[in-house]
Formats: C-alpha cells, sequence, structure tokens
C-alpha cells in the first residue's frame, strides 16, 4: 500500500461497489503501455514476456499506488493471431502494418481457431501475466485486462478505411465479420474472468468522430450487448470505454449494461455525468496528451481538481482516471502529480470544501 494512503486499492473498490465510504476517490491513470518506462525499460523489453509485463505493473503500482493493474491483450490480438503482419518497434506499441484481409470475398479462409488460448502464445503470455499479477498482488490491487471492443477487433483484421465504406456497401460482410469476433471475444473474456480479471473493453474505431449513431446502433451496440451480458453471466466486471468524441452515442453505450462507463477528454465531465451519472459510475478523463505528456505537473494538478469538481455529485460515482491510455512520454513525475492530486482533492469526506481555494 502506498505510504500516503489508508486504504489498499482492494479494500477503496470494494467500498466503492458497496457504496461505502473510502479514504479517497478511487484514481486509475491507464498505466498500460508506458508501464516499462517506471522500470527504465523500453515497450518491446516489456512486452517480451508475460513476467516482464506483470513486473512493469507491480513497479509502476509501488511508486504510484493507482487502484488498478492492467494486462494488456490489446486491441490487435485477433487479427494478429490470424494473420495481420505487426510492426515491432523497440519503443512503441506495435501497429498492424499489413491487414490479414483485404478482399471481404476471403472471409471464409480465416480461421478463427488460431485466435483460441491453446493455438495462440501471445494470449497465453497475456493470461500469464494477470495471473502473475492476482496471484502477487491480487489481495492488495484489483488486476483487469484491456481488450479490443468487437469493431475494433475488425479493425486488425481489415484495414479501417474499407471497414468504414463497408458499412454502407457490404454490411451483410460486416455482420458476418462482426459475430466471428464477437464469439471470439466472449471465449477471450471467460479466460480472464476465470483467472480473476476485470474486463476493461476498449472501442476507439466505434468512436462518434469515425462512425454515426446508426452504424454504432446496427453494427457495434447489439454485438457489445451480448458481450456485457456474458461478462456478467460468468461473474465479470467490466469498464467501457470509447475513445474520442462519444457525446452521440453516449446514451447508447450506458444500454449495453457495462458496470461502469469511461470517457475520453474529448467528452465534458459535467455532460457525461447527466447521461452516465443516474445510471452506473463513470470514469474520466484527464487529457493524456496536451495534460499528461506536455503539461506541467501543477497543470495535471488543476485537470484532476477540476475534473473532480465536475463529478462530484454523480449518482453512482466517480473514478478519477485519464481519458485514454497513457504512452511512454508520459513524464513520471505527473503521473506521481496526478495520484497526489486525487489524495488531495478526492480525500473523505468528499466535499466541495476539498477543491475551493
Amino acid at each position: 500500500m502506498h505510504k500516503d494512503d489508508h486504504m489498499t486499492p482492494v479494500e477503496r473498490l470494494g467500498n466503492f461497489w458497496a457504496g461505502r465510504d473510502m479514504d479517497r476517490i478511487l484514481a486509475m491513470p491507464l498505466i498500460c503501455s508506458m508501464s516499462g518506462k517506471a522500470t527504465g525499460m523500453t515497450h518491446k523489453q516489456k512486452r517480451s514476456t508475460a513476467i516482464t509485463e506483470a513486473y512493469c505493473q507491480i513497479e509502476a503500482y509501488k511508486r504510484f499506488g493507482n487502484d488498478l493493474l492492467i494486462a494488456d491483450y490489446g486491441l490487435h490480438s485477433i487479427g494478429s493471431a490470424l494473420g495481420s503482419v505487426m510492426g515491432d518497434p523497440e519503443d512503441a506499441v506495435p501497429a498492424v502494418e499489413r491487414h490479414v484481409l483485404q478482399e471481404l470475398k476471403d472471409i471464409g479462409q480465416l480461421d478463427f481457431d488460431r485466435c483460441r488460448l491453446k493455438n495462440d502464445p501471445k494470449f497465453q503470455k497475456h493470461l500469464d501475466c494477470a495471473k502473475i499479477l492476482i496471484n502477487e498482488m491480487g489481495k492488495e490491487v484489483p488486476t483487469a485486462v484491456l481488450i479490443a471492443g468487437p469493431f475494433t477487433s475488425v479493425s486488425s483484421i481489415y484495414p479501417i478505411d474499407k471497414l468504414l465504406k463497408a458499412t454502407v456497401r457490404d454490411p451483410k460482410a460486416v455482420h458476418r465479420l462482426m459475430r466471428l469476433c464477437t464469439d471470439t471475444l466472449r471465449e477471450v473474456h471467460n479466460e480472464f474472468i476465470k483467472a480473476g480479471a476485470m474486463i476493461l473493453v476498449c472501442e476507439p474505431v466505434a468512436t462518434g468522430t469515425m462512425i454515426s449513431v446508426g452504424a454504432y446502433k446496427e453494427f457495434v451496440k447489439p454485438y457489445t450487448i451480448e458481450l456485457m451480458s456474458n461478462i456478467h453471466a460468468k461473474g465479470g466486471i467490466v469498464c467501457y470505454h470509447i475513445c474520442g468524441d462519444a457525446k452521440t452515442i453516449l446514451a447508447e453505450m450506458v444500454e449495453t449494461r457495462p458496470d461502469m462507463i469511461s470517457i475520453d477528454n474529448r467528452v465534458r465531465i459535467d455532460f457525461a455525468k447527466s447521461i452516465v451519472g443516474p445510471q452506473m459510475p463513470l470514469a474520466g478523463n484527464i487529457d493524456p496528451v496536451d495534460i499528461m505528456i506536455l503539461g506541467s505537473t501543477k497543470d495535471v494538478d488543476e485537470a484532476c481538481r477540476q475534473c473532480i469538481q465536475d463529478a462530484y455529485g454523480s449518482a453512482h460515482g466517480y473514478v478519477l482516471c485519464t481519458g485514454c491510455d497513457l504512452n511512454g512520454d508520459v513524464p513520471l513525475e505527473n503521473l506521481d502529480a496526478f495520484m497526489a492530486a486525487a489524495r488531495k482533492y478526492g480525500k473523505y469526506p468528499l466535499t466541495p470544501k476539498n477543491w475551493m481555494n
């Protein structure tokens, strides 16, 4: 437990779900891609084994006292398992260099058996990472796994520009891909839930800046509802995040029934509170670039204070979070400032006196 805290993250999260007081609000900066920086490892070194992935998460927690450890199944794992060619950068997140599917007529040639745990070494690595975190730290801090949503998973198989056009020109093919990815993700979720991890569903390609409300309702929402229902049937907990400007689809996201919704910095907290707050907890949304990477520690402190103030009174609670995953350019001092602000402005009893000058 961090020296400046009075509860462990497990105790704090338990009280949060039960509606009881905590020592401070939950604070979950998305320390996933950049966790290697806390140990001096490059991203490539960090992602090389389950042991190094877990080690970086644990060392980051020891410094910052953040309320969540994250195993990284990632955004491209289904595409990678199927044969999409991935880059291998030294200190950045790997991206798809060539998608395995170039023509929709070839969907039948995809072998989704390759995505199953017994056939996918990367899946096994990330699951092993989650198990290490839970075995070593589970009594003190919870573990979650970051997993792409079904629409983003399809984009790891088939190029995004072609996918967006296909929602209009060949919707049946898009639905076929969504079905295949949803069924695969269900199995992925089940393995991580069985291990004891929470699920973080991240769906950047379904953002309101890329698809319309109508496209979200047709191609994303029904499959997401299936996945949320399965997670709950298996006894899991799920947080749902869509990057970018999700204002137009926020109410639709609520209707997929996750346990919590996380918002990007493009969505104002006070607006999200009015839509999400009456139904479920809200998490967000410190700007991961302008504040966390480019800002000073004072900028971070003020942004956190403002978020806590704006979220105050949200009916089902609020979690201070970054608006997206943080990359390796974030100064570690800014993460120190993030957590210090959570302890200062978010301490209990939580009242406006905490942030009033």
